[in-house]
């Protein structure tokens, strides 16, 4: 722009300059220019201001085409289309329109599209309305979360729908203080991590196994699978006693426990939090402790799988003071308020 004032000035003053002199002035900077063309090599480095500075003058006196070296007219002429189309997008820049909507509202939606993966703009919109929200449906549209591919549920939705129907199973051993080895048999709830049953024995048999099928489930309740291991006990009477009952056991791939990690883990559970700390007496000894850990499990310990709660729901209690009561002799707590 420094260039385009003295240019002003220089045209301001030369009416008071003789024609041969102005003639002189630009044979002399013709001549200059032909001299560093000379001397650049490539294209010459413009700025935005170099750039202006031409178009401006293209635009006050276009015959300077003629005399123009270090660039090509056709560059200068499309510098002033470019600079035509800002102007027109600057000028027809959007001065009104409608709204937009609050974070809030557009964190909502996109929340709504993420949490419902068979919900529409339609839908969605029909739950903003009931929810006091006044917005249209094609801004709810706009601020969906894209997907690509149809609309489908995810692996959780999937398995917490089908974890009511299926139970896990599981033996494990537990040596006494006279190193006799004693069998612990599980069954639990996938749905809500509940330990259903647990028993013990000396000598597990597939009667055994399908005797404590039977007591644990009633035939209202049982569930439609139970996942097993391909342990030699689950023989002949016991998948006998399961089909009788309307259940379809599930036996997993060989070698692989972690197919039936829920059983695996509880197992773990009972051995870190109560028989890695207590030396088994005998087969009631056992089943005592069992049995107490057991109620503590499904009634008090908190699980992070149901979001901190128990598997028999506790209530929350926010008034009284404070108390604990002792479960296995100490080795848990149970706090609650009176």
């Amino acid at each position: 722009m420094v260039a385009l004032i003295c240019f002003v000035l220089a045209a301001l003053a030369s009416p008071f300059k003789s024609k041969s002199r102005l003639e002189a002035e630009n044979a002399v900077l013709r001549h200059q220019l032909i001299v560093l063309r000379r001397k650049v090599r490539g294209r010459a480095h413009l700025t935005n201001n170099d750039r202006g500075f031409f178009v401006q003058m293209y635009r006050w006196f276009p015959s300077i085409l003629k005399v123009v070296t270090i660039i090509e007219p056709e560059t200068l002429v499309r510098w002033h289309r470019a600079g035509f189309r800002c102007y027109w997008r600057w000028k027809s820049r959007s001065r009104g329109g409608r709204p937009q909507i609050e974070i809030e509202l557009r964190a909502l939606i996109r929340q709504m599209s993420t949490d419902n993966q068979l919900w529409g703009a339609p839908r969605i919109h029909g739950e903003l309305l009931k929810l006091g929200f006044s917005v249209a449906q094609s801004t709810v549209a706009t601020y969906m979360v894209k997907r690509r591919g149809p609309s489908s549920q995810g692996w959780r939705t999937f398995l917490r729908n089908h974890a009511p129907d299926i139970a896990a199973m599981d033996l494990f051993v537990v040596p006494t203080i006279g190193f006799k080895l004693l069998y612990g048999f599980m069954i639990v709830r996938l749905d809500r991590r509940d330990l259903v049953w647990i028993n013990v024995t000396t000598k597990p048999t597939a009667e055994w196994v399908a005797r404590q099928i039977t007591e644990a489930f009633p035939w209202n309740e049982s569930p439609r699978y139970v996942i097993r291991d391909r342990d030699r006990i689950y023989g002949t009477v016991v998948t006998r006693r399961l089909r009788a009952m309307g259940i379809r056991d599930k036996p997993i791939a060989p070698s692989s426990p972690w197919q039936n990690g829920l059983a695996e883990r509880l197992i773990g559970s009972i051995r870190r939090e109560c028989l890695d700390h207590i030396i088994v007496s005998d087969e009631a000894h056992l089943l005592r402790i069992l049995k107490s850990y057991a109620d503590y499990y499904n009634s008090v310990r908190t699980h992070w799988s149901l979001h901190k709660d128990a598997p028999i729901s506790r209530p929350i209690h926010q008034t009284g003071s404070v108390r604990s009561h002792p479960i296995l002799g100490g080795l848990h707590y149970h706090y609650f308020r009176i």
